[in-house]
């Protein structure tokens, strides 16, 4: 496709690094000559993408706040059933059609407007959630939002073939042909539109359909796929699918578009006290989902950053009801976590977690993988995950274990899990995952009781 003569490549180089903060003026003037403060940014609703959830915008929240706005004023959508049809128009259980995501996302944004009081608000999209923005903008919605960030989203489609023309990510079937019609802009006039996107690291906007299913096939798409005519687009260099909308990068352009100015700082800025919450869910005829999970227990322990042994008993110990919420927990800033989830039918999971900087209500809790075939015999299975990022190689230092694992593919990142299986000679002992500059610290837990031990990186 032809690129909008907007479209800005951004180098490593012009960007600043994810634990140093921006030197900028806090208050600044926009394009428009207007003196702005944090009062005046638009509440923001964030929208994540297939199969995901609200927390993956959790440092992106933390960033907002750290520069002045309102927690109230910030919202994250947790679709129900977050993962797509096969075919748009043929009912599926536990997935989603595009109109019923449009409903959802209208529902959240009256909900946000009736918080706030804004006669408008801005969306910022991953992935497939941005169908779900630009499909309200068009539909009239354009007069509730003032901005459009869509990050990482396959405007154009994941490929553009003949065959499967139901799937809304087919760039020829019915649900993006309408979105992008006519020969003008693709965008609706009224609100302001920022895309962005990787440069040739976006596994869902490459032209060979290997992401697809059909290697050697050409997809039809470009790496510049996720941009649209009419929009402001820019490429983060090397950023993957997911960190255009989770990255510090991403948080700075994301920023500067609805703020008119410069972030005063990318760092996130800790807070003295952290209260924590969110939400259990799981799987549903293999199919994940957002839908709560009553009966489930939630056990929180601080543990020592080098060892993952727990520091004492339980901080927090609860048992969802019907809304499948599990906070508030009170910890500090400064601890390392171990969070222990025990779900009906599902294995019990121990996530271990970074500190957390600032209090969250969308800490999302969905159990781990249950254990199969691969499992059978082992000790304890250890597995690490990067839910805002994939693992690239050789673009990122990951290690699990003190190995690089060999279920993580070199090239284009695509792969945000990891596993290593220990005999039963190990289990209880510490173990390292390790993903760029972010160090976490498990514990190996017996597969024979049913445990499986989950390092999540924030970062």
């Amino acid at each position: 496709m032809m690129m909008s003569r907007r479209t800005i490549l951004l180098g490593a180089a012009a960007l600043p690094l994810a634990a140093t903060a921006l030197v900028s003026k806090a208050v600044a003037q926009t394009g428009t000559g207007t003196i702005t403060s944090p009062s005046d940014i638009p509440p923001i609703l964030f929208v994540h993408g297939n199969g995901d959830h609200a927390a993956l915008w959790m440092t992106q929240l933390w960033r907002m706040e750290s520069n002045g706005m309102a927690r109230d004023r910030l919202m994250a959508i947790n679709f129900t059933d977050p993962l797509s049809r096969s075919d748009d128009g043929v009912e599926q259980p536990n997935r989603s059609s595009t109109t019923q995501q449009r409903r959802e996302l209208g529902e959240a944004i009256a909900e946000l407007k009736r918080r706030t009081g804004a006669a408008r608000v801005a969306l910022v999209a991953n992935s497939r959630g941005g169908y779900a923005v630009r499909n309200y903008i068009r539909n009239g919605g354009a007069a509730d939002v003032s901005h459009a960030v869509l990050c990482g989203v396959p405007n154009h489609g994941v490929y553009a073939w003949s065959d499967n023309p139901g799937s809304e990510f087919n760039g020829n079937g019915p649900f993006l042909r309408e979105l992008n019609g006519g020969e003008g802009q693709e965008v609706t006039d009224g609100t302001a539109f920022l895309t962005l996107r990787g440069d040739g690291t976006d596994k869902y906007a490459q032209p060979d359909g290997r992401f697809a299913g059909k290697p050697g096939t050409s997809t039809g798409i470009t790496s510049d796929g996720p941009a649209l005519r009419g929009a402001t687009n820019l490429v983060l260099g090397t950023l993957d699918h997911r960190e255009v909308g989770f990255h510090p990068r991403a948080f700075r352009e994301i920023y500067k578009f609805i703020a008119g100015r410069e972030p005063a700082r990318i760092a996130v800025e800790a807070e003295p006290a952290v209260r924590l919450g969110g939400l259990v869910t799981g799987m549903a005829g293999g199919v994940p989902t957002n839908r709560p999970v009553a009966g489930a227990t939630v056990e929180i322990f601080c543990v020592a950053p080098e060892t993952g042994e727990r520091i004492g008993g339980a901080v927090h110990r609860a048992t969802t009801g019907p809304d499948g919420r599990w906070g508030t927990a009170q910890v500090e800033p400064t601890w390392p976590l171990e969070i222990v989830l025990a779900a009906p039918g599902a294995p019990i999971t121990h996530f271990y977690r970074s500190p957390f900087p600032r209090s969250s209500d969308v800490v999302h809790l969905r159990p781990g993988r249950a254990l199969g075939p691969a499992d059978a015999g082992v000790g304890a299975v250890v597995m690490m995950s990067r839910p805002r990022g994939y693992f690239g190689l050789p673009r990122d230092i990951v290690a699990l274990d003190g190995k690089e694992p060999a279920d993580i593919k070199a090239g284009v990142p695509t792969d945000s899990l990891a596993t290593v299986r220990l005999p039963a000679a190990e289990i209880g002992r510490p173990v390292v995952a390790l993903c760029n500059e972010e160090r976490l610290v498990a514990r190996a837990w017996p597969a024979a009781e049913n445990r499986v031990t989950l390092a999540e990186f924030t970062l």
